[in-house]
């Protein structure tokens, strides 16, 4: 039977998915086509969004992409009644050809491997591709310490940033005396740019699921939570379709899959606060206090949530156990490089053509992702740097995009893996005001407990927007290096201790910049306002107005009676970069 298939991840929902689902519904009858409709979550191309699946016997699989409704007639009799490919919209044929195949030719699929290709929202779907054969073979064949064992030499390490072994962890709570234990999912992901936890969720929330419950089987815990962010409506909706649908079919509460064992699953809201992230921070909220994180240790797998051995890992995390449970740890660690091991899902977002959801082994280059993968700059100019780990991540120049992703070689460039948020960073960006910006976010998300990330980073922020304003001093730079220092090394938790990594790395790679501002006056970037001024070109400016109908503020004069804007009066310009943005000539020139 022919199978027809919508994203509807919120990728899709946002660029009309829904309308397009609803047009489906209408068409296919009328049209006299037998297929079957479903909805998948997001496989990774958000940048093609809104994307349909075509699959029939005479053409195999094709996913088709930037379809409206208006286009389906045409598309749908092209496929299924002309029995031809439609090549103007086509992206991928059998997931692994057509025009845009190199987007997915060095990704190797773990996490993200039902992401796309599965309805989300049937437990049936999830168990016609392997879903909870995992489970089985944990409660059949296997004893907890082969799980752990497995796990172990599969060599997984926390996908959340820190990058600590995951079989470890799950070892020190099953050796603990207590005869109670707890499996918590962090899904609190806050950082800007990032929506790894997001896709998996909505794409294939079952994975994440089975994975906690194996967790839970590991180290003997009866119970489990998912700490959600709240702003993840459809996540949300998903995740406890999910939990529903398994506890309806026996696959949690008593006695799952007619074994002996209890594991229970319940989903608690976060109300967006980007410090909950953290582990102990997210155990204050669980527990109903304010989320604040404390000193370790004890480390929550001795002392966690309500003083039980508590695992932490994040949502990817728990969407490979499975997979490893399934296909065996050899499988998982032939891919990846020395101690980082698998692969890691990276949300490609900024000046790039890509942009979306991949996951790559760990070893491929920054500039196989970014290039190869990722297709460049969006802007068709060079690619300055990319910002990787989040907020508290740190700039990596083009000039290490030989550097492997790993963890270990990540953190001798002064930045982070983190949760896995790449953003990439084209010429145009002014490295000051990219630290500023991360700055100001980690500063707004500070718990405010410890005075170090409270007061110093506040000060940092200070001497970045003095920087940036054209009134840095001399002894700024010096200043905001040893604030930074002081920072990362006394705050009382790793989010504290991280979030001067932007501030470092471009201090360490892009020094020059820095000194542009507080030297010369002047953004080399063209960015921070105080510093720039917009003129026109008379002689490539050839009369056309645009320029001068955008202005606002009435900053752009007519010479004489003429036509041709000559002159832009700096007094009035608020440097809005309208008139910039609007001139077909490269007329008007920042300076």
């Amino acid at each position: 039977m022919s199978r027809v298939f919508v994203g509807l991840g919120s990728c899709g929902m946002a660029a009309g998915g829904q309308a397009v689902l609803d047009a489906l519904t209408e068409q296919l009858p009328a049209l006299g086509i037998d297929a079957e409709l479903s909805i998948t979550g997001c496989i990774g191309l958000c940048y093609r969004e809104v994307l349909v699946g075509l699959e029939s016997e005479e053409l195999g699989c094709c996913l088709y992409g930037e379809i409206t409704p208006d286009l389906l007639p045409a598309l749908l009799e092209t496929h299924f009644i002309d029995k031809k490919i439609d090549s103007r919209r086509l992206v991928l044929r059998d997931w692994i050809g057509g025009p845009e195949a190199d987007v997915m030719f060095l990704q190797e699929r773990v996490a993200l491997r039902n992401c796309g290709r599965i309805d989300p929202e049937s437990l049936d779907a999830y168990l016609q591709v392997d879903g909870y054969t995992a489970l089985e073979r944990v409660l059949r064949e296997m004893q907890p310490e082969d799980v752990i064992t497995e796990v172990k030499r599969s060599g997984l390490r926390g996908r959340g940033g820190a990058g600590f072994p995951t079989g470890r962890k799950w070892q020190l709570a099953r050796t603990s005396e207590a005869t109670q234990r707890v499996v918590i999912c962090n899904a609190d992901e806050g950082d800007p740019g990032a929506f790894m936890d997001r896709n998996l969720l909505e794409g294939d929330p079952f994975s994440v699921i089975e994975g906690m419950t194996i967790a839970g089987v590991a180290i003997g815990a009866n119970q489990g939570f998912v700490y959600v962010r709240d702003e993840y409506p459809l996540a949300i909706k998903r995740l406890e379709n999910a939990v529903a649908l398994a506890r309806e079919h026996g696959m949690l509460g008593k006695g799952i899959l007619d074994s002996d064992v209890d594991f229970e699953l319940q989903l608690r809201r976060g109300a967006g606060a980007f410090v909950c992230g953290e582990e102990t921070a997210m155990i204050a909220s669980l527990e109903g206090r304010r989320g604040t994180p404390r000193r370790r240790p004890p480390f929550p797998v001795e002392r966690g949530l309500w003083g039980r051995p508590t695992v932490i890992n994040n949502v990817e995390t728990f969407a490979n156990v499975s997979w490893i449970l399934h296909r065996g740890a050899a499988s998982f660690r032939r891919m990846g490089m020395d101690l980082s091991r698998g692969t890691k899902v990276f949300a490609l977002a900024g000046d790039v053509k890509r942009t979306g959801m991949i996951e790559a082994p760990m070893g491929l280059t920054i500039g196989e992702i970014v290039h190869l993968i990722g297709g460049g700059s969006s802007s068709n100019r060079k690619v300055k740097a990319v910002q990787i780990g989040g907020p508290a991540g740190g700039c990596i120049p083009a000039s290490l995009f030989d550097l492997p992703v790993d963890y270990e070689s990540l953190q001798q460039t002064g930045a982070i893996m983190g949760s896995g948020g790449l953003i990439v960073l084209d010429e145009t960006a002014c490295m000051v005001d990219i630290a500023r910006y991360f700055l100001s976010f980690t500063q707004a998300e500070s718990c405010g407990k410890c005075t170090p990330c409270r007061v110093g980073t506040k000060r940092m922020l200070e001497i970045l927007d003095r920087i940036c304003s054209g009134h840095g001093r001399e002894d700024d730079l010096p200043k905001l290096e040893q604030l930074a220092r002081y920072v990362q090394q006394t705050s009382s938790c790793g989010l504290g201790r991280a979030a001067p990594n932007p501030v470092l790395t471009t201090l360490g790679y892009f020094n020059h910049e820095y000194k542009a501002h507080i030297e010369q006056q002047c953004c080399p970037a063209g960015k921070c306002r105080e510093l720039i001024e917009f003129n026109i070109d008379a002689y490539r400016c050839d009369g056309c107005t645009l320029c001068f109908e955008q202005c606002s503020v009435g900053a752009i004069h007519k010479f004489g009676g003429r036509v041709i804007p000559l002159r832009i009066d700096p007094d009035p310009c608020t440097r809005c970069g309208g008139c910039f943005k609007v001139c077909q000539f490269g007329a008007v020139v920042v300076r």
